[in-house]
Order: C-alpha cells, then sequence, then structure tokens
C-alpha cells in the first residue's frame, strides 16, 4: 500500500479529496476489489449480480445511468413547454410530490432561484392541514401551474394535493378550463397518466420507466421543474456527462472511490454519513439523505446521512461519523471546523464544486457511489422492503376510521400542562422520561456494536420557529450525548429515511412529534365532486401512529410528545429537560 493515499490517488482526482487517517489501507483493499471483479463495467453492463443473484427490481432499475445523456435530446421538448407556459403569464408553480418527486425540485429552487421571467417554484410534500392551507391562501390560480409528480401515478399523498387544488382551480376558473392548470410528469401507463388525459391535462412527460424515483433528479423529474425556473439544463446535463466519464474510468474514478469509502467506513462503525456543505448548496443534503437511506438501510445494515446539522467542535462527534464537505468555490465558511475535524483524526470527503452547476455532476456522483458503497454492504440499493410496513400501518389506521369515526389512539402515560408523553415505561415527569430514553442508546462503535442514532420525526407544520426549534434540540441532544440525531418533518421523510428506520440494524432511538391542527380541510373522494370521507389532519395523523407502529414491530424505541399548545414552545420544554 501506498503510505500517503492522498498522493497516490486523491490528488489526481478534479474535485475529490479526501483525508481517511487510518482507514486508507482499507479502501484501497476495497478499490482492489472493484478492479479485480470488474464491479465497474459490471455496472455499466447493467449485470445485476453486482449485487443480487435475482434481476428483480434491479434489472429495471438502471437507467438512471443514461440519463444524462438521453435527457440531453429532450431539452428541446421541456424548454418549448416553459417558454408556452410563460407566454401564457403563468407566474408561479406549486409542485405536488414525495420523496424522489419533490426533493430535487426543492434543492434546485433553493439553490438557483428564479429567473428573471419564469415562474416561482414551490413545492408542497406535507399532509400536515397547516401546510397545504398557506399554499391555497396565498397562490393565485389563475396564474399558478401546478404539477402532479409521482413515478407511480399512485401515491396517495400527491393524489390527495391533486385532488384538493383541482376542485380549488376548478371552483375559481370553471370545471372546463382546471386542467390546463396542471402537467403530469409519471411513468408511461400510470393512473396518474390516464386521469391526466381525461381531465385534458395541459401536458403529460411520460418518464423512463426503468429509473426509481430517487434516481430520478436528471430525468423529468427534476428537469421540467428546474427549467420552470429558468435553468440551464444542457449546462446542468454536460456537467453530469462530465462526471458519467468519470464514472466509466476503472482506475481513476472519484466517485468508486466515494463509494468503496462510505461502505468500508460504514462496516467499521463510521456508519453516520454527516454532510457539510457551503451556504449556497447546503440544500443538497436534502436530495442526498433520501438517496443514501432508502437505498442503504435494509437487511439489518445502513448509512445514516445527517443533514443540516450545526457544525461542532471535534470533541461533540463520536467515532461513527464520516464527514462530507461538499465546498463551493470562493466560500470558507467551514474551512476552519473542517481542518479541525481532520486534525483531530476524523475521515472527512472533501468535494470541490467550481460553481452551483457542478450539483449536475454531484447528483451523478453520489448515486454512482451510493450503488457501489451498496455493493460492498450486499444490498440491493433499488428496492425499499420496509416502506410498505408504515403504509399498511397507515391504511388500517384509516380503516378504522371509516369504520368508528375516530383513529385508534393510545392514552398518555403522562400528561403534563401542555404535553402528552406515549411511552411503554411508566415515568413521573418529562425529564425522567427523556432519562430513561437516551439510556436506551448503545454508545458502542464498530461492526459488531454501531452506536446508535436519534431520528427527530416531527409530523407538525414546518414553520420558521417550529424548524429553529428542532434545530436546537437536534444540537442540544448531539452536544449532551454525541449522538448523531436526524431531523425529519413528517409525512415526508416516510418516502426517504422511513426505510432506514425499519430496515437497519436497529440503531435508531425515534423522538415523535405531533400536534392537532387548528384547522383542518377536506380531501375530496374524487377530483371536481365534492364528497370527502377524509381530511388531511386525520391522513397526517393515521401516518403517524402507522410509523410509530410499523417502529414498534420492528423492535425499535420510541417516544411520542403530542403539543395541546404552541408547537415551539413545547419543543423548547423538551430541549430544558434533557440534561
Amino acid at each position: 500500500m501506498s503510505d500517503n493515499l492522498e498522493q497516490h490517488f486523491f490528488s489526481k482526482q478534479a474535485g475529490f479529496e479526501a483525508a481517511l487517517g487510518t482507514f486508507e489501507e482499507r479502501v484501497e483493499t476495497a478499490f482492489k476489489d472493484l478492479k479485480e471483479n470488474q464491479i465497474i463495467a459490471r455496472i455499466w453492463n447493467l449485470d445485476h449480480t453486482v449485487w443480487k443473484a435475482e434481476p428483480t427490481e434491479i434489472s429495471n432499475r438502471l437507467g438512471w445511468l443514461d440519463s444524462p445523456e438521453s435527457m440531453l435530446d429532450n431539452i428541446a421538448e421541456i424548454e418549448a413547454f416553459v417558454e408556452e407556459i410563460r407566454q401564457i403569464g403563468y407566474t408561479h408553480a406549486l409542485l405536488l410530490g414525495m420523496g424522489g418527486s419533490s426533493l430535487a425540485p426543492e434543492v434546485f429552487r433553493f439553490t438557483f432561484g428564479v429567473k428573471d421571467g419564469y415562474l416561482d417554484l414551490e413545492v408542497l410534500d406535507s399532509t400536515v392541514p397547516g401546510t397545504v392551507l398557506s399554499f391555497a391562501e396565498k397562490l393565485d390560480p389563475v396564474k399558478t401551474l401546478f404539477i402532479v409528480s409521482t413515478k407511480s401515478g399512485g401515491t396517495v399523498e400527491t393524489l390527495s394535493f391533486f385532488k384538493y387544488f383541482y376542485n380549488r382551480v376548478s371552483d375559481s376558473l370553471g370545471a372546463d378550463h382546471a386542467g390546463e392548470h396542471f402537467i403530469a410528469i409519471t411513468d408511461p401507463g400510470s393512473f396518474l397518466e390516464q386521469t391526466a388525459k381525461e381531465l385534458n391535462f395541459r401536458k403529460t412527460f411520460l418518464n423512463d420507466p426503468n429509473i426509481g424515483g430517487r434516481f430520478s433528479v436528471l430525468s423529468y423529474f427534476g428537469l421540467v421543474p428546474a427549467a420552470l425556473i429558468g435553468m440551464d439544463l444542457k449546462l446542468l446535463l454536460e456537467r453530469a456527462l462530465k462526471m458519467t466519464g468519470n464514472c466509466r474510468d476503472s482506475e481513476n474514478n472519484s466517485s468508486a472511490w466515494f463509494g468503496a469509502i462510505m461502505g468500508q467506513l460504514a462496516r467499521t462503525g463510521r456508519d453516520k454519513l454527516t454532510l457539510i456543505a457551503s451556504p449556497q448548496i447546503a440544500h443538497f443534503g436534502l436530495w442526498a439523505e433520501q438517496l443514501v437511506a432508502e437505498s442503504t438501510g435494509k437487511e439489518g445494515k445502513g448509512i445514516v446521512p445527517v443533514d443540516g446539522e450545526e457544525v461542532g467542535l471535534p470533541e461533540v462527534y463520536a467515532h461513527d461519523r464520516l464527514f462530507i464537505y461538499l465546498k463551493l468555490a470562493g466560500d470558507s465558511t467551514h474551512d476552519l471546523r473542517v481542518r479541525d475535524l481532520k486534525d483531530a483524526g476524523h475521515p472527512v470527503v472533501q468535494l470541490n464544486l467550481k460553481d452551483i452547476y457542478d450539483l449536475g455532476g454531484e447528483f451523478f456522483r453520489w448515486e454512482f457511489a451510493t450503488v457501489v458503497a451498496s455493493y460492498f454492504l450486499k444490498i440491493n440499493p433499488f428496492d425499499q422492503p420496509n416502506v410498505e410496513s408504515a403504509k399498511i400501518l397507515t391504511n388500517r389506521m384509516v380503516s378504522e376510521y371509516h369504520e368508528k369515526g375516530e383513529l385508534p389512539e393510545l392514552k398518555p402515560i403522562l400528561t403534563t400542562d401542555s404535553i402528552d408523553i406515549y411511552t411503554d415505561i411508566h415515568v413521573s415527569d418529562l425529564e425522567e422520561a427523556l432519562s430513561i430514553f437516551f439510556a436506551f442508546a448503545n454508545t458502542g462503535s464498530g461492526e459488531n456494536t454501531p452506536r446508535s442514532y436519534v431520528a427527530i420525526q416531527a409530523y407538525v407544520q414546518p414553520t420558521v420557529e417550529t424548524g429553529q426549534a428542532v434545530k436546537s434540540l437536534q444540537s442540544k441532544i448531539r452536544d449532551v450525548f454525541k449522538l448523531a440525531t436526524t431531523v425529519g418533518f413528517g409525512p415526508r421523510f416516510l418516502h426517504s429515511t422511513g426505510q432506514l428506520h425499519k430496515g437497519d440494524g436497529g440503531n435508531g432511538l425515534f423522538i415523535q412529534l405531533t400536534a392537532d391542527s387548528a384547522k383542518d380541510a377536506n380531501i375530496p373522494d374524487n377530483p371536481g365532486e365534492t364528497n370527502s370521507s377524509m381530511t388531511f389532519g386525520i391522513l397526517k395523523m393515521a401516518q403517524a401512529l402507522g410509523d410509530r407502529q410499523a417502529l414498534l414491530d420492528a423492535g425499535r424505541k420510541i417516544i411520542r410528545f403530542h403539543f395541546r399548545k404552541e408547537i415551539a414552545e413545547g419543543i423548547k420544554q423538551i430541549e430544558q429537560a434533557i440534561s
């Protein structure tokens, strides 16, 4: 082995650096494995045996490898559509979607902003009534284009959003003109494609069905919303194509090295992949979180992505972290803290971007690295076997609601003046509840005793104040217990980290935050009809209860806090009770 792995390889890789310390030899051995078994060539040859002996949910999920090249031919179609929309006078767009359909567009909007004369894009991926109503109140249906985006064409949240906003547009403009304000992005033959035809949607983009949702950023699912805000699609795809060239190389393949690092360090207990990013590209983690969590969290294994965490001093981190630093040229915001992490012996991968369009290459790099990491973990990166468990239990909750007129509910173990606490152990106060809960944490590290992590699951409206309170709670847990702590707003995380939560080795501790809705909104049973058998508030709570039960069935530890008063203040009470 080379005495200086960085000079031996990483200095040759444009935009890629790594300081691995004692893990260098293990990673170099892993890369030799890739070469000896021709893994890179086999991936490009669509060989399912890289991951599993059977082709199920692999052979029909590799279309993303060709997306950067094939989508170049579709740019003219997309841009002609966008120009038509601009000429008509649309000023806003609302994307209705979940997971792979919504996260990349959200990253694009936050990162690139809106070019003059293009549509201001927002994303709805929350069934919390307050969130749905906030969009309904501020958007003018006359000037808004609604993008119904779902690969399967049957995602319950997406179709609920669609039915609600279709009725609002129909009420404002008349049923004959409502469909003109909607477009669909879906797979051929889906229920949504048929619905779009029946209701005269303005346009339907049919995506390559061989691309899975979380790998779809460089397909219609990501590029149509990107074009609507005025992004340069050709430049984005050219940057991605440059990365695909690197990913074909069996020697100087930075993406394969990245995947080898992710996979091998996860096997040593460094399974908390922690993202640090320059402020302008910080939202990239929204997309990367789903890709890594849903691809690797299964069969009792998993890499836990930690996104949005405040960068701390080296001493607040345990020996279970792999840091990924996405650094934009000209920005030094996190340089000193990252240097301190390296000096303290933490492994750090640094990805250098010359400008924001380099994200085109990063999307592909991360996709390729994730499937390489999955090779080392011996899992299929393209399926999501545990996502269905929460869906089944949610449907059971909904069925009970339809039968009895109310959702099933347990009695709280403890009730304070503003919070109901649900746990499986009798406690006398909030402090005791939290103390007992965190005592379940495994603080070991290594292949046989991976360290626990904490997942905050907030089934509440993601307001600025609530977001700040949750972020503060995240930092408090990390600093007190040295436990990696993630934050997810429900139900969006069910389509991303939810797979990891139920499919990994059971190392998560789950804090569920719920609250009653001050206002609610009916979900029409069918678009254009007034009958409604369920509200968004009921759906949201059914999802929270279903996910809670799925976690319990999988043997996970979970504590639920239900806020009866101001949510942010209740979260602060929880933070103050941690010691």
